[in-house]
Parts: structure tokens; sequence; C-alpha cells
């Protein structure tokens, strides 16, 4: 929110078309074509040793693996370097129209999460990275890499436009809708299956269709029983957690020498503490069986992050947890006003405001180590992918019209919608700019990637030999 907002706000409650017309006006600080414009100058502080510095504060023998995982493509580069981008982002002309942000934004950090109630839902998935801070940060994030995404797929430039172009005009259609929708009733707002199915069958193609589906029948059979025999094996104290060095490892002590047992005690007990006193006696009536450390993602790599495995009644109740080491976000450096008493009380408090209704057992703690946040490892989640068996070139101007509405439904939730809606307005200028801004950091990204993979070649940047 802004401080004109806020300043309206203490005197009264503005209405719509005032909120509406207080977003044009900030227009006359940031021109929306504005937005568009990128270069880089002399002074941009070298990628390379950003990567570096974030290595720092990593479990150093996982460190190769995340570089392994970047340098897959650009697209997987892209991905890894959300820290880069926020440097570079800095840069540019941004509207002080806030909103949670997610941060790390991209084509693949959408995906389907159960309700608390159950109910499967489209939405934002990750939220290492979120943080308050100016609302074209995550469109242009999302912009540049459906651009870098488009080439991956083999599509040229006029192909990637389009792209951009559903998810800009889908993102400013579906804000205008927001506007006029009661607050209490944008909070039960969400993106459901009813409403996936009912979209698509209007708009999308037949491949797009079918793709949906797929998509929806595998999170819905995704759960703990799900994950029995693909992450556990049956042993003679009964099932265990897989042990797959270096992707799955059951340690004795952390990185920092630590000895897990007493950590994991610790965290368990900063963790309850975040939860709502119903939350804490259903977990309470699991027990706790095996845990073990655990890679995942791409930017992720080299965080501690761990799955956790108990038992309710009998094997048939199983609950899997995942713990994620949470470190200060990447935009931290550039919107330092919003403090949390841990990193993990921030990502929790930024999932909420975004997804709205998120996991059942969301939650934060912290230890004498690091700092934390837990939620189910399997609970009707399922991610979407881009090549391979994932996204492709006919359904991806389909799902970026999804994109655009997920992240619109985000900004809502926890910014203006009437703010954001005046700013962005009705026409196409403020997608034209984010066409010229994504073609701009899509040939940027190339180049870090061309340079990133020169480091490695020359052992400034290490890499493991196998692509875990």
């Amino acid at each position: 929110m802004t401080s004109k907002l806020y300043e309206l706000f203490l005197q009264r409650n503005p209405s719509p078309q005032e909120r509406l017309d207080l977003g044009k006006s900030i227009r006359k600080q940031v021109n929306r074509s504005l937005i568009g414009d990128f270069t880089v100058d002399t002074t941009r502080y070298s990628h390379i040793n950003i990567l570096l510095e974030q290595a720092k504060s990593r479990i150093p023998e996982y460190i190769p693996i995340r570089h392994a995982r970047m340098a897959v493509n650009p697209f997987a580069f892209f991905r890894g370097g959300a820290a880069i981008m926020a440097n570079d982002l800095a840069g540019t002309q941004s509207p002080p129209i806030t909103v949670q942000l997610c941060g790390d934004m991209h084509v693949s950090n959408f995906g389907f999460f159960s309700t608390t109630e159950h109910q499967l839902v489209f939405g934002i998935n990750d939220f290492d990275e979120t943080l308050p801070g100016n609302f074209d940060w995550d469109l242009k994030r999302l912009t540049a890499s459906a651009m870098i995404a488009s080439q991956l797929l083999g599509q040229d430039q006029a192909y990637g436009e389009m792209i951009v172009r559903n998810i800009t005009s889908t993102y400013r259609h579906f804000l205008h809708q927001y506007v006029a929708i009661p607050y209490i009733d944008l909070k039960r707002t969400f993106i459901d299956e009813n409403a996936l199915i009912r979209s698509v069958a209007k708009h999308a193609n037949k491949a797009s269709k079918q793709y949906l589906k797929i998509l929806l029948d595998k999170a819905r059979k995704n759960s703990g029983q799900g994950v029995i025999g693909k992450l556990t094996e049956v042993t003679p104290d009964g099932i265990r957690l897989v042990n797959k060095p270096p992707l799955i490892e059951h340690l004795k002590h952390s990185f920092n020498g630590g000895k897990i047992s007493d950590l994991n005690d610790e965290g368990l007990n900063s963790y309850i503490k975040s939860l709502s006193p119903d939350r804490k006696t259903l977990l309470l009536r699991y027990k706790w069986i095996d845990w073990a450390r655990k890679i995942v993602g791409v930017g992720s790599v080299g965080t501690s992050c761990w799955i956790m495995y108990f038992e309710g009644n009998n094997t048939n109740d199983p609950l899997f947890l995942q713990t994620k080491q949470a470190q200060k976000s990447v935009l931290d450096p550039f919107f330092p006003d919003t403090k949390f008493p841990s990193e993990g009380e921030r990502v929790v408090s930024g999932q909420s405001l975004i997804q709205g209704a998120p996991d059942l057992f969301l939650g934060f703690g912290t230890t004498s180590e690091v700092d934390f946040y837990i939620r189910q490892l399997r609970d009707m989640k399922g991610g979407i992918s881009v090549g391979g068996d994932g996204i492709n070139a006919k359904v991806f101007p389909d799902f970026a019209k999804l994109f655009g509405w997920a992240l619109a439904n985000a900004h809502a939730r926890s910014g203006d919608a009437a703010v954001l809606a005046g700013y962005c307005g009705k026409g196409t200028i403020l997608d034209d700019a984010l066409v010229k801004f994504s073609i701009a950091y899509s040939k940027q990204n190339e180049a870090d990637y061309a340079t990133f993979l020169k480091a490695i070649k020359s052992g400034e940047i290490s890499c493991a030999k196998e692509n875990f």
C-alpha cells in the first residue's frame, strides 16, 4: 500500500473509484511504459559473485549439485538466479504499489495445493523469498521466465511475446474483476477445481484440457499413502525413509556440527508453538518415526531441508512433513522495512497472505542453527514443469492465462486490487512494456548463463559431474 493510500485510510475508507483514481495517479510517478526499460551498466554487480556469496551460507557439499542443476539450460539458471534478478530489478523503474511478493515468481512456481478444508486449488506454490514489495517485481520475473521458457520449448520471439501478453492481459482482467468483490469474499476467492474446469472448457484447446485433467488427477492422488514405497522402505524396525546419498541422507550431525537429535527436539518444540491448539492436538496424535535430509528444487539446493515421517493409528495412517530452512529473502536488501522475529515466520506469514487457506500443518520455528518452516510434503500437491512431460508449446498459451489469473489473485489478496487495476489500466500499455522487458531480460539471462558455464569450465564455480 502506498503512503498516500494509507493516509486516505486514516481519514476514511475510500471508495473503489477513489482507489482506482489513486492507481491512475501513480502513473505520473512511474509511467507504465517505463516499466519495460532494462539496461545493464558497467556498475552491475557480478552475477557470479552473487552466487558465490550465496554459497557461503549453504551446505558446502551441496553447492556443486545446485550449480549442476542451474547449468542444465538457461531456464534452470534463471530459476536458481532469483538473487541475481533481484539485484537487477533494483535498478529498474518501479511503481510504489505494495503487495506481498512471491519473490521468486516464474512459470514453474505454480501448481495445485489443498486448502485446510481439503479443497483442491490452483495458485503459487513456493514462498522462500516472499516479502512485501512493489507489485511489478513479480510481474517482471514472471514474464521474463515466460519468454525464457518459450525459448526452451524451441519457439521464436513472436511466440514468447504472445505468452507474455496472455499473462499480463489476464492479470489486468482479473484485477478489475476483484475490485468489486467484498473484502471477506475476496479472502474466500480461490481458483478452485470447478473454476479451472469452467475456464478451460470455455477458452482452452483440446491439448490444454487433457493436460489439466492429468494434473488434477495427479494432484488428487498425491497423499501420504502415495509417498509410501517411493521415499520409504520396509526394514526390520518398520517403515523408514530411504537412504539415497546425496539426495536423501540420514545424518547424526548437522553441517555445523550440531547433534541432529537435539536439534530435532529443539526445532519441533519451537514449531509446535506456532500451531493453533487444534493443529497442535492433531499433530501430537502422530508418532515421529524417522527423518532425513533431502535435496529439493533448484534455488533451494544447499539450504537445510528435511523430510519427516510420522505414523498415526498404524502404517496406513502416515504423515509426511517437510522442513525447509528459511534464510533472508533475496528481496531483503531492497525492501528492508518489513521485519519478523524469524525468517520462518516471514515465509509462513507471506504464504498465508497469498494463498489464503494454506497447508493444515504450515508453521515455523527456530533452532540454535537455523530458522525454518514446515508444511506437508504431500497433500494434493502438484507442481507444473516446462518441457518434457510438462508444459509444451501447445498448452503454454492457455496455461499462461492461468498464471496471470493466479498472480492477480495473490496480489489482490495482499494488496489493493483497485489501486493495482487503476495503475495497470484496461489497455495494452502495460503489456507492451512487459513484452519489451521480457525480451531484454531473456537476452541478459542468456549472456549470464554463458558466463556461468565459462566459470564452471574455469573452476571458478564448482559443479557436480553428475546431474542429480
